[in-house]
């Protein structure tokens, strides 16, 4: 019992227990969020507009196989979707875009 109660009153002391809330600002919160290292490979913002595009998978290799109305259409850019791109703001700009 007494093992217990000196062991929670240390965790209590120290200031890696205190956990920042999302009302910190991030100067006090001691980190910075990350944009998502995949999407930023993968996605880019079209321009003049609020979406954002990326290139077709499976034009890579075994193209033999498929037919090439199915190669050219792979070619094409791909435009997300407005919940992809409401996912894709939060993804690539954690702050925001201003």
């Amino acid at each position: 019992m007494f093992s217990f109660l000196f062991l929670r009153s240390c965790v209590a002391q120290t200031s890696w227990a205190a956990r920042p809330f999302s009302s910190t600002s991030v100067a006090e919160a001691l980190y910075k969020m990350k944009s998502h290292s995949g999407a930023k490979k993968r996605w880019r913002s079209a321009p003049g507009s609020k979406s954002f595009k990326r290139g077709q998978a499976f034009r890579s290799h075994l193209n033999a196989s498929k037919s090439p109305a199915r190669i050219n259409r792979l070619g094409n850019t791909a435009y997300s979707t407005p919940a992809q791109t409401h996912k894709l703001r939060k993804v690539l700009l954690p702050y925001g875009s201003g």
